[in-house]
C-alpha cells in the first residue's frame, strides 16, 4: 500500500507539472508572459525538465521576467541533467560563452553536451558542432563535415551552404566543384543569401 501511495504521489506530481507547463505555453502564446513564467517556474520547482528548459528560455530572452543569463544557465543545466536534448544544446552554448570555471573544463563539458544533443537529432547542435569542429583551435574537418551534413539533411540551409564550402575548398573531403555547386544550389533554393552570392561569383 505504501508503494502504491508513493506511485500515485509521483504520478500526481508529474501530471500537475505537465499541466502547469502546458498552461505556461498557452499563456505565452496569448502574450501573457508574466503568467507563463509563473507557471513554468512552479513546474520547474517540481523537477519537470521541460518546464526547467522553458524557465531558462524566459531568463535568456527576458520574457515574463528580467533577463538573467546566469539564471538561464542554471535552469538549462537542471534540464540538461535530466537528458533534455535542447537544454543540453543551450547549456553547452552558455558554458562556451558565459560559464564559470576554467576554459578547458567548460570546453570539454560543452562539447560532450553538444555531442549528446546532436546525437538526439537537435539540428542546432549538429550545425553548431559542424562549424565548431571546422573552426576550432584544432580543426577536425572530417568530423565537422559529418555534423554539417546531418544538419543540412535536417533542412538547415546555412549548414548546406557550409557543406558547399567544404567541397569547394576540399575541407574534410576531396575537392569537387560540381558537388559544391549542387550544395550551393540547394542552400540558395532554401533561401540562403550566402549561397546565392557564391553561385553568382
Amino acid at each position: 500500500l505504501e508503494e502504491a501511495a508513493f506511485q500515485l504521489q509521483q504520478i500526481f506530481r508529474i501530471d500537475i507539472s505537465i499541466a502547469l507547463n502546458i498552461l505556461g505555453i498557452e499563456s505565452m502564446r496569448a502574450g501573457h508572459c508574466r503568467a507563463a513564467f509563473t507557471c513554468f517556474q512552479l513546474a520547474a520547482d517540481r523537477g519537470y525538465s521541460k518546464a526547467q528548459f522553458n524557465v531558462g528560455l524566459c531568463y535568456e530572452h527576458g520574457r515574463g521576467t528580467a533577463k538573467d543569463l546566469e539564471k538561464a544557465g542554471f535552469y538549462y543545466c537542471q534540464a540538461a541533467s535530466s537528458h533534455h536534448p535542447m537544454a543540453q544544446y543551450r547549456y553547452a552554448r552558455y558554458l562556451l560563452q558565459h560559464g564559470p570555471g576554467s576554459f578547458w573544463d567548460r570546453h570539454d563539458k560543452a562539447v560532450a553536451l553538444l555531442e549528446r544533443a546532436a546525437g538526439a537529432g537537435i539540428t542546432e547542435a549538429q550545425a553548431y558542432l559542424g562549424v565548431f569542429y571546422m573552426r576550432g583551435l584544432q580543426p577536425q574537418e572530417k568530423r565537422g563535415l559529418k555534423y554539417l551534413l546531418q544538419a543540412a539533411d535536417s533542412g538547415d540551409a546555412q549548414s548546406r551552404y557550409h557543406v558547399g564550402v567544404c567541397y569547394e575548398q576540399g575541407l574534410g573531403v576531396q575537392q569537387n566543384a560540381a558537388e559544391a555547386l549542387r550544395h550551393y544550389r540547394q542552400a540558395a533554393a532554401a533561401g540562403n543569401r550566402q549561397a546565392r552570392e557564391r553561385l553568382q561569383a
